[in-house]
């Protein structure tokens, strides 16, 4: 696992994203979901 160290403490940064529509609406999907989840990928 990857933590980080300060002075005084140690943590670990997960992220958890919510895109809340109307109706359940899928937001991220075809080329912008491929897209948006290489992105994410490539940031850890």
């Amino acid at each position: 696992m990857d933590y980080r160290y300060g002075s005084h403490t140690v943590f670990k940064i997960q992220y958890h994203f919510v895109f809340v529509t109307k109706h359940r609406y899928k937001v991220l999907k075809g080329d912008i979901g491929l897209k948006v989840g290489e992105l994410i990928r490539h940031l850890k």
